[in-house]
């Protein structure tokens, strides 16, 4: 009895493993094509609208690509084009933010991939060729070429990570001078109270000064006072 609850209880866990790693929410932000590879050379799947979310499975560790799916559909989007929410930001997808987003690190197997989702499409037929790789397809262009491309892609993210860094310390920026010129206009504004008391007609405020206690009915001295001395007279 104890070896067949042990048994059940692998068989339940087993089954309930699937469920258990869900796909990260993510946002395109421009209009992009959801490619059948990790390559703007690999056919088009079909065209993901600015805004619109998708789930993200998994992305590569050495480019910027990731496996996404789409309304029923599945593909490989450029990380560049694809955002998630982390600690109430919006952040473009990189390897930094794969394991708090939880998102894991994939590789790309072409036979998998195609055979599980594109039999029905017209490129399918065609898998001998592209299984060779998307710039060979294209112009049959060797390994050392394909390295600059992907060097390319790499670059287009790097700098629109840096145009995003760029973006937020102009906001910072903008912010502090806000802040200090809040704190010039505070002191203009107290020393222009200054002057325009100094150019009073009676030249001298003055009161009476409580704290000095006398004998007898001698009344209280009459004192200068201050400019921001609150007990002055008008």
């Amino acid at each position: 009895m104890k070896k067949f609850i042990l048994r059940a209880a692998a068989v339940c866990a087993l089954l309930a493993a699937p469920a258990i790693a869900e796909a990260a929410e993510g946002f395109a932000t421009a209009n992009v094509n959801m490619r059948s590879g990790p390559s703007t050379r690999y056919p088009a799947v079909s065209m993901i609208p600015v805004g619109e979310s998708v789930e993200i499975h998994g992305c590569l560790a050495d480019l910027p690509w990731c496996d996404v799916s789409f309304y029923g559909g599945r593909g490989w989007v450029a990380g560049r084009y694809v955002q998630a929410d982390y600690r109430r930001n919006r952040v473009y997808v990189e390897p930094r933010y794969y394991r708090p987003l939880g998102i894991p690190t994939v590789v790309f197997q072409f036979d998998n991939y195609w055979d599980r989702n594109y039999r029905g499409r017209d490129f399918y037929r065609e898998r001998d060729r592209w299984r060779r790789g998307p710039d060979w397809v294209d112009d049959g262009r060797n390994r050392r070429d394909w390295e600059r491309q992907r060097e390319r892609d790499r670059r287009d993210w790097e700098g629109d990570r840096r145009r995003e860094r760029r973006d937020w310390e102009t906001g910072q920026r903008d912010e502090e001078w806000r802040r200090r010129e809040g704190e010039w206009n505070s002191e203009r504004t107290v020393r222009e109270e200054r002057r325009e008391w100094e150019r009073r007609s009676d030249g001298v405020r003055v009161r009476q000064d409580d704290g000095v206690i006398y004998e007898g009915a001698r009344p209280a001295p009459f004192v200068r006072c201050q400019f921001d001395d609150p007990n002055c007279e008008n």
